[in-house]
């Protein structure tokens, strides 16, 4: 909730411009007349001091920065979106630089990867091994959130973003 320009009820405001500079402690009317003269906002950045600090803001920036903090924080609260990508055992290099770079792509845009290889036969230690190059690979952008579990038919691991 952002306090601004007639909702302001101190009656000295501590007073910062448009571009930062510090304009000194002014009578809240004084600084309502300036706000409405330069065509701007008065915003008022803390309650907790005496006097209030206020800025100088362009009009409706204050709004738009105030619904943008609060999109910010909805999307922070919202859990990990998990996105699956399945390969083989036996992957070509060109099919695994392209997995490779899906999975990068994915965690850049904030989501979690889990990485799956299908086993036949008796591949686990080569699919294991795919995994471990992979998660080195994939460093950068991300860190695994569980070891490689290596099961029947399938090894997996998961990576979060960093």
């Amino acid at each position: 909730m952002i306090i601004m320009n007639e909702k302001i009820k101190a009656s000295e405001v501590q007073l910062t411009g448009m571009n930062g500079e510090d304009l000194g402690v002014v009578s809240r009317d004084e600084a309502l007349a300036l706000a409405r003269k330069l065509k701007v906002d008065l915003v008022c950045t803390s309650l907790f001091s005496s006097p209030p600090p206020c800025k100088l803001v362009g009009a409706g920036t204050a709004k738009q920065e105030a619904t943008k903090e609060k999109i910010d924080a909805r999307k922070k609260d919202q859990p990990l979106k998990v996105k699956e990508i399945r390969l083989t055992a036996s992957i070509e290099e060109h099919d695994y630089e392209t997995k490779q770079r899906q999975a990068e792509k994915l965690l850049q845009s904030g989501n979690a990867v889990q990485l799956v290889v299908k086993i036949t036969g008796k591949e686990g230690p080569k699919a294991k091994e795919l995994l471990e190059r992979l998660l080195k690979d994939l460093a950068g952008s991300g860190k695994k959130e569980t070891g490689i579990q290596v099961s029947g038919k399938q090894a997996a691991v998961r990576v979060n973003p960093s």
